[in-house]
């Protein structure tokens, strides 16, 4: 049974940048492909970004396009997700998710992951 863990979370200004990272243990998720996803108070879990096992395509939300970057070392067994040029709007609950094993499939549904981390709160203030 694996386990996902996540961290880099905090608080920071508009503007500001922040570095999540994702630890996978207990298994390899490396034939896994691998989520970001967020909750902020009162709405929905969404989709954030997503990477294929093979580190090669990518898919994010509109809403983070041009500021975010997943990236993944499946050697070390994590993903990141570098988060630039932050927006209050941004302020959340950050999942880290596994699931899917098809490379050229990216899953933005949270029901198409398995595999969830319990969260690192980010807080963006204006």
């Amino acid at each position: 049974q694996g386990q996902l863990v996540e961290s880099g979370g905090g608080l920071v200004q508009t503007g500001g940048s922040l570095k999540l990272s994702c630890a996978a243990s207990g298994r390899s998720f490396t034939y896994y492909n691998m989520g970001w996803f967020r909750q902020a108070p009162g709405k929905e879990r969404e989709f954030v970004a997503a990477i294929s096992w093979t580190a090669g395509p990518t898919d994010y939300a509109d809403s983070v396009r041009g500021r975010f970057t997943i990236t993944r070392d499946n050697v070390e067994n994590t993903v990141l997700l570098q988060m630039n040029s932050l927006k209050p709007e941004d302020t959340a609950v950050y999942y880290c998710a596994a699931g899917g094993r098809d490379p050229r499939t990216l899953l933005r549904g949270a029901a198409g992951y398995g595999y969830w981390g319990q969260g690192t709160q980010v807080t963006v203030s204006s």
